[in-house]
């Protein structure tokens, strides 16, 4: 069968011929339709990730869309090694594979998935989002910000605050459903002013894709808005600006504020697959939008190092 191979550490895929996988205890086979390029595929590719593969070859891809033998449509993740979502075959634990429902095709279902589950999982798992709350997404303007958007607008959000620095991507998210938009690029002490401003109307959960300088100016308002503040979770889920921060700790002792983080290790595998589940099957409803594009598989090494920001690259079997 064809595959995109890791060959040896710290190498790109290649698209090139692989056995097609053993039949696995407790595994169901899945034909590939569509695996979506990811930061967490990109890292177990390059060895870096704590879940990387030791030995090679192996197949890349931690998720896709596919088709069982008894032709159930379904979303998977992490098929069993050395199997990898970007081939025409791999086997999966069947606790990890979820059925689609048939309004959503499966470029989309690829595309939306793990982007989506970042801000579902936060949400419902960790915040425990209450319908009335506002949330303020801070780093909103790439692909998991923008379903986080329309995902905390689908769970009840009464108001929702989106941050980011590119000014068209921003006032895109009023279409999206974000009812306020506010620029990273600005003065700090102007942002900083109207951060300050937003927590003393209320804020109930911060989602944070950047971390960095805009997350430190975020904990530092709600401080100073305290004590009139409503209490704050703050859910950490990305850390495209940094991955350090100061934090005073006068920020915890003075205000109502619980900081926390939202991912693998964080919520339970039953649980990210649930909170998969209830994204993918309210996605046609709710008329989620993601920007993605297919791609032929044969093509891996060309746009294996797409950036995926804005729009998902999906590479198609076949």
């Amino acid at each position: 069968m064809k595959a995109a191979l890791v060959k040896a550490p710290g190498t790109l895929p290649v698209y090139a011929d692989f056995a097609e996988p053993a039949a696995a205890e407790g595994a169901v086979r899945v034909k590939v339709t569509a695996s979506a390029l990811s930061h967490v595929a990109k890292s177990r590719a390059s060895g870096k990730h704590y879940s990387a593969a030791s030995t090679f070859p192996f197949v890349a891809g931690v998720d896709g869309v596919g088709t069982l033998d008894d032709g159930t449509r379904v979303y998977f993740v992490f098929p069993e090694a050395p199997s990898g979502a970007m081939a025409e075959y791999c086997f999966v634990k069947k606790n990890r594979c979820i059925p689609l429902p048939s309004d959503l095709n499966d470029v989309s279902a690829a595309a939306i998935a793990i982007p989506g589950m970042s801000s579902w999982a936060a949400l419902v798992e960790r915040a425990r989002l209450v319908k009335g709350e506002t949330v303020l997404i801070n780093g909103a303007t790439g692909c998991s910000g923008r379903l986080a958007v329309q995902v905390a607008k689908h769970l009840g959000a009464s108001k929702v605050i989106a941050t980011g620095r590119h000014a068209q991507s921003l006032q895109s998210l009023q279409a999206l459903g974000a009812d306020v938009t506010i620029s990273l690029a600005q003065d700090k002490d102007a942002l900083a002013a109207e951060f300050r401003a937003h927590f003393k109307e209320g804020v109930g959960v911060v989602l944070d894709y950047l971390w960095g300088p805009s997350a430190e100016l975020l904990l530092a308002g709600a401080t100073q808005a305290a004590p009139d503040a409503v209490p704050i979770r703050f859910v950490q889920i990305g850390a495209i600006s940094g991955p350090d921060i100061t934090l005073p700790s006068a920020t915890l002792r003075s205000t109502a504020i619980e900081l926390m983080g939202s991912g693998i290790g964080s919520v339970p595998m039953p649980r990210i697959l649930d909170a998969v589940k209830q994204l993918l099957h309210a996605a046609g409803p709710s008329g989620f939008q993601v920007a993605a594009r297919s791609v032929p598989l044969a093509e891996v090494e060309q746009h294996w190092t797409d950036d995926e920001s804005r729009e998902r690259t999906v590479f198609v079997m076949g």
